[in-house]
């Protein structure tokens, strides 16, 4: 470096001036990022990766976000939805990894990342610590204990399959169904093997399980999962987990014929019956259809054969208890010696009734003779007689009861207040009340005069009593005149105050 350089670079200059032949021009940060990108991308636009996957998480948007690490360096990676939706496996932390891909960088960050085109298993211990991890985490929920296994139907009329339509396994299960025992089947047509297929799966066992009974098809009353062998990796949607909640949440029991003997899936510890193939699942489903009529026959002759032997021995004991109960003349006997005892006294007693009967009929005719009756008849007529009213007895008492109402009449005329005013007495009242004494008329002060012919006002002192001018107002109407007694005109009206 030259001296005039140093002791530019060192004066300490606020601003930065570009010097004579300088061929760096400064580069801003994005343009330093696009050159790295570029030149990333450009160096690695192919790479295969093998690594252990951390921290995955897949996006709302479906885009998945992981790292692929080993013992001494980490790298984020990304895949983006399309690529996530062809995973034949769903990725878990732990699991050993091949991706392949592209590197580039990300400038928000100054990072670098692996875009993931597509991703598989290391090999089949990888697989299997995979099959494993989901085996424990299911077993955990309980999805495969016993005491959710249900019994199978013994004679289903609708049997379900989900399995692919053009395969082996539909036809020897629809051959084996038809030589054991016919029976109706809904065949849901779905891929077993790659892309898909486990949710078609899935939504084939949830489509029989929602099925209601009465509609315009049959509901199943067993489903049958099947699929031919093949290696782990031809099986593994019977290994997904969104296939074994499906069957382990069907309302309907289910058998599980994924394989040969030899392989085993998830699918097989949910479904509530494993066959180890699906010939054998068809075994399972119905049994032999001549095994039934022959187990029938068998058993309309034993029922036959109990039948007539109950009656046999029904009948030996009716003849034994016949030959130990009494005939019909020992049972008879002491009622027909009844009845003829009953028969000769019914004679007899007729005879005494009738007896007896003219007996009392002699003498009620004796107490019907007609002097007895003629004699009852004055008696009769002469009681009657004397209850007859007589003209001259009433009028005795009507002149009776006539002077007694006339006497009470002048009685009463004799109470009336306002008869002694026609002979020049007068009545004292001090408003409602009478006065007696000259001490009430003058504590009053103020008293009317009642006379035959009206009132008078007067004022009461200590010397007598004064009487007030009379005018319209203290001359009151003349009292109603009183009804005169019968006799009044002879009979002197005594005097009340002598």
């Amino acid at each position: 470096m030259s001296p005039e350089y140093d002791a530019y670079d060192s004066s300490g200059r606020l601003l930065a001036e570009e010097r004579a032949g300088d061929n760096a021009p400064p580069l801003s940060v994005s343009e330093l990022s696009g050159l790295l990108k570029r030149t990333v991308e450009d160096r690695f636009g192919h790479v295969r990766l093998r690594g252990e996957i951390s921290g995955f998480k897949r996006a709302a948007s479906g885009h998945l976000y992981l790292a692929l690490k080993d013992d001494n360096a980490v790298l984020d990676g990304v895949m983006w939805k399309g690529g996530a939706q062809r995973l034949a496996f769903a990725p878990q932390d732990g699991v050993e990894v091949i991706a392949t891909g592209k590197l580039t960088t990300y400038p928000g960050r100054s990072k670098y990342q692996i875009v993931i085109e597509r991703m598989e298993l290391a090999g089949e211990g990888a697989l299997m610590a995979l099959l494993e991890k989901l085996k424990a985490k299911l077993a955990g929920e309980g999805l495969f204990a016993a005491e959710r296994k249900r019994r199978l139907p013994f004679l289903p009329r609708t049997i379900g399959v989900v399995t692919s339509p053009t395969g082996a396994v539909i036809r020897d299960i629809l051959h084996r169904l038809a030589d054991r025992c016919p029976t109706d089947v809904l065949v849901w047509p779905v891929l077993v093997q790659g892309q898909g297929s486990a949710e078609q799966i899935a939504r084939a066992v949830r489509g029989f399980s929602a099925m209601e009974a009465g509609g315009p098809l049959p509901r199943p009353d067993l489903v049958i999962v099947a699929r031919g062998g093949g290696s782990i990796e031809d099986l593994w949607s019977f290994n997904e987990e969104i296939v074994v909640r499906a069957v382990a949440d069907c309302s309907i029991p289910i058998i599980s014929a994924v394989g040969h003997e030899t392989d085993t899936t998830l699918c097989d510890y949910a479904a509530d019956m494993r066959a180890p193939t699906p010939t054998a699942a068809a075994e399972m489903a119905v049994p032999v259809r001549a095994e039934l009529l022959a187990g029938l026959s068998e058993m309309g002759l034993r029922a036959g054969r109990a039948v007539r032997r109950g009656a046999g021995q029904a009948k030996e004991r009716l003849e034994m208890q016949a030959r130990l109960m009494p005939t019909p003349d020992m049972l008879l006997a002491p009622q027909r010696q009844r009845l003829d005892q009953l028969s000769d006294a019914l004679g007899s007693g007729l005879r005494h009734r009738i007896a007896d009967a003219r007996g009392q009929l002699g003498q009620a005719g004796g107490a019907l003779r007609p002097a007895l009756l003629q004699q009852y008849l004055a008696r009769a007529t002469e009681r009657l007689d004397r209850l007859r009213p007589r003209p001259d007895y009433l009028a005795r008492v009507y002149r009776d009861r006539a002077t007694a109402l006339d006497r009470v009449s002048r009685h009463f005329a004799s109470l009336d207040p306002d008869l002694p005013l026609a002979r020049g007495y007068a009545r004292v009242m001090a408003g409602a009340r009478l006065v007696q004494s000259v001490a009430a008329a003058q504590a009053a002060g103020a008293v009317t005069l009642h006379f035959r012919d009206g009132t008078v006002d007067a004022a009461v002192g200590q010397g007598g009593a004064s009487l007030e001018k009379p005018g319209p107002a203290a001359i009151s109407a003349p009292p109603r005149p009183t009804r005169k007694a019968r006799g009044a005109d002879d009979v002197p009206q005594q005097d009340l105050f002598s």
